[in-house]
């Protein structure tokens, strides 16, 4: 059973990898539903769904969605930094700086060289302390 939930992850990421975005998110929906029906797929599978599936929402500024699948990308394996670091952008971008803050931080916890986290851990930073410094 584990074979066909591969096979519909790979595709999956074939159609993200060629941005072919719509049919990634309905294959990556598939087999996240699959596993959850079934529990047979690795945890570390179920997770790079979720956490690509929410990427796709990403992109199309569809934030909320992106967090929830970037949330269950974490609750299913939280020894990745990728859905940390993805939904501490979002949190950024919305200006949640003690929430993106948390997120890289996390990120950097699991991949202490994980260069873009600590780029983005630092900007987080420096904007928060300016948004205080302006009396927001």
């Amino acid at each position: 059973m584990e074979d066909n939930y591969t096979k519909i992850l790979e595709h999956a990421q074939s159609e993200f990898k060629n941005q072919n975005y719509k049919q990634a998110e309905e294959l990556f929906t598939k087999f996240i539903s699959s596993c959850s029906q079934h529990r047979e797929c690795e945890a570390s599978n179920l997770a790079t769904a979720f956490n690509n599936r929410g990427q796709i929402k990403y992109l199309r500024v569809d934030f909320r969605e992106a967090v929830e699948d970037y949330t269950s990308a974490i609750k299913v394996d939280s020894s990745s930094e990728t859905p940390f670091y993805n939904r501490g952008l979002i949190h950024y971008r919305l200006g949640f700086f003690d929430d993106a803050k948390s997120d890289f931080q996390q990120a950097l916890k699991i991949n202490p060289d994980f260069e873009d986290a600590k780029v983005s851990l630092q900007q987080t930073l420096l904007d928060q302390q300016d948004k205080i410094n302006r009396g927001y």
